[in-house]
């Protein structure tokens, strides 16, 4: 089978809810199609906007703290992911590494640390994972406040001669205000977060809180035997036609980890020649992608880290490698203006106060009824952050 970038296109925005709004009682079921990233805080909530007919920030929020259908944990490439609750199992387990894998991508700076108080990963993560029991009876207030928490439990646990080494001041970042333990501690949460040790509660203020998996819903997080293929379907049906390389690079785990969960769900895909490249699907997802219709020209306005811009075959979606370097950056990304599932430009917003005022830049230009749409976009965006739009500057720049 051989199918064109515009059929990946058309298809890709099915899977991802992009072509059609939901009603907001299927909130859950967007959040569930790979999960949504949540840094900066509030993507997610930007996320689940452009999918979710009547959504609000109220109710989201309800769902994450209250009502508790939805958790923010460290999840792929050890990032914070809102998914629905009674699919942890699946966000998490399958991220943890079987002996002989290689660490994750974002564990390999802590070997500094290691060598600092002479020990290795495989020697130091157990005792993490121990001392984050302290989160089955407490909820810690900042990131760097669970750093120095978890770092004194992880002392105790230690021979005293290793004490002043893990005590001594940080070679990462600001060591007035981290230690070596520290430093390492925050190394590690992303595997006890993938063990449900430790989650996101209820953010305080501009200040996150974390707690335990048990402490924060209520019972131990449950882990489906088919947790593995689970995970690996969620991929396969969100960026397919794809490869093993992508899907570790989803992840952010080893290529022997992306490749023994990749052999799990071997027999339920099939080849696929994808716009010139050979990749795989799942064969249960074929009849869509042939079914696959061109969205045409419809606009949206996605936020930054949106799920559909989470693959790096980003050519498919934006050719230009200028503008792919204005969209994909290592801090500060942008939100992007989908045309037909192409990116056409990029957005910001600024608040001030009650206001927000909305900047695009679009590739190209964008004709008179596409500003008018753009300009409602930005408005309803600016109610849902329950503010009111102060301006909408849309620039042109030829592409």
């Amino acid at each position: 089978m051989d199918v064109t970038a515009e059929k990946i296109r058309s298809y890709r925005l099915r899977a991802h809810h992009l072509d059609h709004t939901l009603p907001m009682e299927r909130m859950t079921e967007a959040a569930g199609v790979c999960g949504l990233q949540n840094s900066p805080p509030g993507a997610w909530e930007t996320a689940l906007w452009v999918r979710s007919a009547e959504c609000t920030v109220e109710r989201l929020q309800a769902a994450l703290y209250r009502e508790k259908t939805l958790l923010q944990a460290w999840s792929w490439r050890g990032v914070p992911v809102v998914f629905p609750t009674d699919q942890s199992g699946v966000f998490l387990a399958p991220l943890v590494s079987e002996p002989g894998e290689e660490p994750w991508i974002y564990t390999r700076g802590i070997t500094l640390a290691l060598d600092a108080v002479g020990m290795t990963f495989q020697e130091l993560l157990p005792l993490v994972e121990a001392a984050a029991a302290y989160l089955d009876g407490h909820t810690v207030k900042s990131k760097e406040a669970l750093d120095q928490v978890l770092a004194e439990q992880v002392r105790e646990r230690l021979p005293p001669e290793k004490h002043a080494a893990w005590d001594a001041p940080s070679m990462y970042g600001r060591p007035d205000r981290q230690t070596v333990g520290g430093a390492a501690v925050s190394f590690l949460l992303r595997p006890c977060s993938f063990r449900g040790l430790v989650v996101f509660g209820e953010r305080q203020g501009i200040s996150p809180t974390f707690t335990s998996f048990r402490r924060w819903v209520g019972h131990e997080m449950t882990v489906p035997p088919d947790a593995d293929r689970a995970l690996v379907r969620k991929f396969l049906h969100s960026y397919g036609p794809t490869t093993r390389e992508a899907l570790g690079e989803w992840l952010g785990c080893s290529p022997r980890q992306a490749a023994r969960l990749w052999a799990g769900l071997s027999e339920e895909m099939v080849p696929v020649r994808a716009a010139g490249r050979d990749c795989w699907m799942l064969e249960a997802d074929v009849e869509a992608l042939r079914e696959a219709e061109d969205d045409g020209e419809r606009l949206l306005l996605l936020g930054a880290h949106d799920p559909y811009l989470g693959l790096r075959d980003r050519a498919l979606i934006l050719e230009d490698p200028k503008h792919q370097r204005a969209v994909w950056k290592t801090v500060g990304e942008p939100g992007v203006v989908l045309r037909g599932g192409r990116v056409a430009g990029t957005w910001t917003v600024k608040t001030r106060k009650e206001q927000m005022d909305v900047s695009m830049i679009i590739w190209g230009g964008a004709a008179p009824a596409e500003r008018r749409t753009l300009e409602e976009q930005a408005e309803a965006y600016a109610a849902f952050r329950l503010r009111r739009l102060g301006s909408c500057a849309i620039a042109q720049e030829q592409a």
